[in-house]
């Protein structure tokens, strides 16, 4: 009994340490670029071993994809679905938590764009994307700040757009940026936790009604 258990626990280390390869591998080349062979080399193993726990690349693909997604979107739900916070603080809480997010994980942003313009049906329809912004709390309080006239736009995507298009732009410009800007990562990484501060202040200002 204590050797086939000691056999699972080998099973979980070994499949743990595949994705984890994959992980970092996926997000440095994406899905077109990588091999099963740079994810083999990654995690110190042979390509037989690799096919015994993942079939395939795209199976594994797509459950690192699904994961990274999933990851970030259960921090963010929670978020939406905060029913004590403000409409002003779920702006700070998204920026804050999505800046740290990408902050640890830097790749992330171009990955998930790369991946989702090229198979946006496979990944989007695994994802209730739509039903946990369309249903949450955050739309609600949207709509009540619109009908009492504390918002002029009326569409909460606009909202959205400007809100995401201010934490992640950055990242994905940052090597033209740091170009720019004569900055290292350190330096770039404080400018972004600044943002942290400055972005719900901005959207604020442009969403206040006239």
């Amino acid at each position: 009994m204590k050797k086939k258990n000691e056999t699972k626990k080998l099973d979980k280390t070994t499949e743990q340490k595949i994705k984890t390869a994959a992980r970092i591998v996926f997000y440095k080349k994406g899905y077109a670029a990588t091999r099963t062979r740079d994810i083999a080399e990654e995690a110190g193993i042979n390509i037989a071993l690799l096919n015994y726990y993942f079939r395939s690349k795209e199976k594994l693909f797509e459950i690192i994809m699904l994961e990274t997604v999933s990851e970030f979107l259960q921090t963010i739900e929670i978020v939406l679905n905060e029913e004590k916070s403000s409409l002003e603080k779920k702006i700070e809480l998204i920026a804050s938590n999505y800046i740290d997010f990408i902050i640890k994980e830097p790749n992330i942003p171009i990955f998930i764009l790369s991946e989702i313009h090229n198979n946006q049906g496979r990944l989007l329809e695994k994802l209730p994307i739509k039903q946990i912004l369309m249903n949450s709390v955050f739309i609600k309080q949207h709509q009540k700040a619109v009908e009492e006239g504390k918002i002029t736009e009326p569409n909460p995507l606009h909202f959205l757009m400007n809100l995401l298009g201010m934490v992640v732009f950055p990242f994905i410009g940052k090597p033209l940026l740091q170009k720019v800007g004569g900055i290292n990562d350190t330096q770039f990484n404080k400018l972004m936790l600044e943002r942290k501060k400055m972005i719900p202040v901005w959207i604020k200002a442009m969403m206040k009604a006239k």
